[in-house]
């Protein structure tokens, strides 16, 4: 490979099973990245990942105080996304969080403060938005192809990650739950699209107490539940649209991912939210037959990493990235609302807002195509 003379030098926090893919894309597929080192606190973890990608291997403090290092890639666990982050921003160094953005919204605030005082860049996943999937979403309704966007329905059904996850204990602890886990994936697709979130009202339950693990070495063992488990809100845009999404963990379904724009001219079917890809269909009003759309060139397949490429140029070139900090904390802030909503029975009015992302259309932003 090529040396990349002008390449933004990322560093990685963490160490498990996400940081192979995004290695693997960091490494070898967007040029504008150089991968200088990866760091956990179980060191081993980190050298064996450091080893298999030809990169260094560093402590935490090590990585921070690295000079090559412009952005860093925190892939802690949820819980501690906030505290890592700030460490980042504190060292001068600009962040790109896995999803959420932190736990919290007064830690996500605390971020986004530091870092404008730092003068660095704060970025968050997900970045499937990005994808050809709903960038092709996204140039149908920017140039009219359903009319005025109307309604949104969102369901996210599932069982539960105690089928197949062997310590799947945080998923059912406050700041976990269908909501914080995957909810981001629908929120971020759903506001790259619609913009800002203004209002929200959400009824949510723990349809049971208990959840029961189903392989590994805790097979058999169960686990509290502590937060909501099945939520249902109602998230009104700013632009007028009406959303319904419903995120569970408590239900038996095939159809894991169903989300529908509904406009005055006609109706798109999205693709998975937690994809880079399709399909994405129209039914244009008239008509009785949905139609495959071609998606635009770009990335199809798994491209994590990708918002991390665009933070990089975004770096580069003195402009905003596209999963931005801002659109990672309205995310928290709207997922957090829901909740409260539940708990407070009335609707809750959302403070924070962002700015809609740039379309990337057909676009590469760094490397070849998905």
């Amino acid at each position: 490979m090529a040396e990349r003379t002008n390449a933004v030098g990322i560093g990685i926090i963490g160490a498990g099973y996400i940081s192979t893919k995004y290695l693997e894309n960091c490494t070898g597929r967007f040029d504008n990245l150089k991968v200088v080192g990866i760091a956990d606190l179980m060191m081993e973890r980190a050298e064996e990942q450091a080893q298999g990608f030809g990169v260094e291997a560093l402590s935490v403090d090590q990585l921070l105080a690295h000079p090559d290092i412009e952005i860093v890639v925190n892939l802690t666990i949820p819980a501690a996304h906030g505290q890592v982050a700030l460490q980042v921003v504190n060292a001068g160094k600009s962040v790109y969080n896995e999803k959420p953005l932190a736990a919290t919204r007064e830690e996500a605030q605390a971020i986004l403060a530091r870092a404008a005082e730092q003068g660095v860049l704060v970025g968050s996943a997900p970045d499937t938005f990005l994808g050809s999937g709903f960038q092709t979403a996204r140039a149908l309704l920017d140039r009219g192809a359903i009319g005025s966007p109307v309604a949104v329905t969102g369901m996210l059904l599932l069982r539960g990650h105690e089928r197949w996850h062997p310590n799947p204990d945080f998923y059912y602890q406050p700041g976990g739950g269908p909501l914080f886990d995957m909810g981001p994936y629908y929120l971020a697709a759903l506001m790259s699209l619609l913009g800002p979130v203004e209002r929200v009202a959400a009824t949510a339950s723990a349809s049971y107490q208990t959840r029961t693990i189903a392989s590994g070495p805790r097979a058999g063992e169960t686990v509290p539940v502590e937060t909501p488990t099945h939520v249902i809100s109602v998230l009104d845009f700013a632009n007028g649209v009406r959303c319904s999404l419903t995120t569970t963990f408590d239900v038996y379904d095939t159809n894991h991912s169903t989300l529908v724009l509904y406009g005055s001219e006609g109706t798109i079917r999205l693709p998975d939210p937690n994809t880079f890809g399709g399909p994405v269909e129209i039914l244009r009003a008239g008509s009785d037959q949905w139609e495959s759309v071609d998606l635009l060139a770009g990335y199809t397949d798994n491209s994590r990493g990708l918002g991390v490429s665009d933070m990089a140029q975004a770096l580069r070139h003195g402009r905003a990235p596209r999963a931005s900090g801002e659109l990672g904390y309205h995310i928290v802030d709207v997922m957090h609302a829901a909740l409260e909503s539940n708990d407070q029975e009335r609707h809750i009015s959302i403070e924070s807002s962002f700015e809609r992302p740039v379309a990337l259309g057909a676009v590469q932003v760094a490397g070849g195509q998905g």
